[in-house]
């Protein structure tokens, strides 16, 4: 069972009688629809509907914990203190640095023997199985502090094989909307639970269907170029690589323009290495062959 110790995530504990309702106006994650034991992505949106700071977040006790990046957590913090107001809820940023992702049978049996999250009274002491990896089919288990020791790359492996975006590494804050990184398939977008921040602009692209750039598995027979490499067809921009593993990796891509050079049978290059792009199995989604498909 590998665990794999992520060093640079952080968190903070929102607790107090008004958290629920607090956050679930702020938002995208549907807090009163999260499960016992489930994390779930969330993002705090402009209110342009772009991502200003994304997160993991669960129930914790009588509270809720947030993971982010360790970069974001004082953003965040700042933030969230901002909308604060006079609400009854208190922001704690946490001492315990970094997050443990565990996954695989021997955890689920761990999980299952030591009954519900939380039983034991510290905050995030059992973790909370992360909604973005069961939609692929994998037990993932986030868990507060350092319980193992394996890999960084592991994981990243893990998420890259399974279409799991970051922030930083594959898309940049600011620039991306949460359909842009599939937050409407994986758990972390809600359409029905009334207004947040930014939530007209992604009703709206969701109504509309107007999300074209899209996260994709990129794989070549030879080791892909870096990070932030154009990926093109017809030397015209499609999108750009994120994370890589050797041959494999994530792009977020126009899939209007990638579908029209797949079905023209145009060649799809990162740099100057030729590779395919497959949508992720778990969002249910296809490349378009047409811009008149695109828009149906």
């Amino acid at each position: 069972m590998p665990a794999v110790f992520l060093k640079d995530r952080s968190l903070l504990f929102v607790s107090g009688a008004e958290a629920q309702s607090f956050l679930q106006n702020l938002i995208t994650t549907d807090i009163a629809a999260l499960g016992a034991d489930e994390a779930r992505p969330g993002a705090l949106l402009t209110p342009q509907g772009k991502i200003l700071f994304d997160f993991m977040i669960w129930q914790d006790g009588e509270g809720y914990t947030i993971e982010t990046d360790a970069g974001q957590r004082d953003g965040l913090l700042k933030r969230l203190t901002m909308y604060k107001l006079r609400a009854a809820v208190t922001l704690v940023p946490s001492t315990e640095e970094g997050v443990t992702a565990s996954w695989g049978e021997d955890d689920e049996g761990a999980r299952d023997s030591q009954g519900v999250r939380g039983s034991q009274g510290a905050r995030g002491s059992q973790g909370a199985r992360d909604s973005r990896f069961a939609k692929a089919g994998v037990t993932l288990t986030r868990r507060a502090g350092r319980h193992g020791d394996g890999a960084e790359a592991l994981y990243d492996a893990l998420r890259i094989s399974h279409g799991i975006v970051t922030s930083g590494s594959d898309f940049a804050l600011q620039d991306a909307f949460p359909h842009d990184v599939l937050m409407d398939f994986n758990g972390g977008l809600s359409f029905r639970k009334g207004c947040y921040v930014g939530q007209e602009v992604v009703s709206r692209m969701q109504h509309r269907g107007t999300a074209r750039r899209r996260v994709v598995t990129v794989s070549a027979a030879t080791d892909l170029p870096g990070t932030g490499t154009e990926i093109t067809a017809a030397g015209k921009p499609v999108g750009t690589l994120g994370s890589v593993d050797g041959g494999n990796g994530l792009a977020i891509v126009r899939i209007d323009r990638a579908g029209a050079a797949m079905a023209a049978g145009t060649p799809l290059l990162a740099g100057d290495t030729p590779v395919s792009l497959v949508l992720p199995a778990w969002s249910g989604l296809v490349f378009p062959a047409s811009a008149d498909e695109a828009s149906a």
